[in-house]
């Protein structure tokens, strides 16, 4: 009798392959925020989707920062992971509620719905103050062991530091913090805001965990970032940010100079639809 459930083989898989490709190289990850741009990064090759609560906030009529719900991104993520074939890390901001018990719920709903991988952000706001540290440690803890009690034990906890971000410290409170996340059972230790490849060279050499780095227009390269030790790298907002631009450019140009110029080099209609053709 067949008790296919999410946390079955192909869920277990992709979590396996999720870590994998940490440990086999660098991992880039151009951030997804609804089913059509994941399905349009996976055809353009890429070995993993990572979401954005940003792009995913905004396509839904919010703004980020956990103005979001959990339902509504539990659910944004069920579309992204059943619309391709990869490992899905989600950006769940901070787990949706302080306490442990909200995380472990988030984490829970988030691997139901087919996630191989969470990140979860040390901000208690916007800006910050961040949780203390032991809190946070205590709300990684909660969200490794909700994993493990959802069938998931290989669920790849991201943990995000926002120390360098919001400008709330420096590479020691930093290091204090990998240590502890660490322990309480992370996989990853992400720190978005820090680009100083010096910087990154020394976290990359003393943090007990793989780093994550954020990439942006007008910063250093895949390439100069992969140089430094970081094992996984994502753009964030980037790419929900670009796609927008470009959408404002050609209707400003439609609605300006009546001309679609804008349009050029667009992809074909048949090469879009097919992508959700299963």
């Amino acid at each position: 009798m067949s008790t296919d459930t999410p946390t079955t083989t192909p869920l277990r898989d992709r979590a396996l392959r999720l870590r994998e490709l940490v440990a086999d190289g660098v991992l880039v990850l151009p951030n997804a925020w609804d089913a059509g741009s994941a399905a349009v990064i996976a055809s353009a090759g890429a070995g993993a989707i990572a979401t954005t609560s940003g792009g995913v906030s905004w396509s839904l009529g919010h703004g980020d920062g956990q103005q979001l719900g959990r339902a509504e991104m539990v659910e944004a993520a069920r579309r992204i992971a059943a619309a391709v074939d990869l490992p899905v890390s989600v950006d769940a901001e901070g787990g949706y509620g302080p306490k442990p018990s909200d995380v472990a719920e988030t984490v829970r709903a988030l691997v139901g719905v087919g996630a191989a991988g969470v990140n979860l952000e040390d901000s208690t706001a916007v800006g910050g103050p961040l949780f203390a540290v032991a809190e946070q440690a205590a709300r990684l803890r909660a969200a490794r062991e909700a994993a493990a009690e959802a069938g998931l034990p290989e669920l790849v906890v991201n943990a995000r530091t926002d120390v360098f971000l919001f400008g709330l410290g420096g590479l020691d409170d930093v290091l204090v913090r990998a240590q502890a996340y660490a322990e309480a059972g992370a996989d990853g230790l992400f720190v978005p805001g820090l680009l100083d490849l010096d910087a990154l060279t020394r976290l990359c050499a003393a943090s007990p965990l793989p780093v994550n780095a954020m990439a942006m227009a007008g910063g250093p390269s895949v390439t100069e970032l992969a140089a430094t030790g970081v094992r996984r790298i994502s753009v964030g907002t980037g790419l929900a940010q670009h796609a927008y631009t470009a959408a404002r450019r050609a209707a400003a140009e439609l609605l300006g100079a009546g001309t679609l110029t804008e349009l050029e080099g667009a992809l074909g209609f048949g090469e879009l639809d097919a992508l959700y053709r299963h």
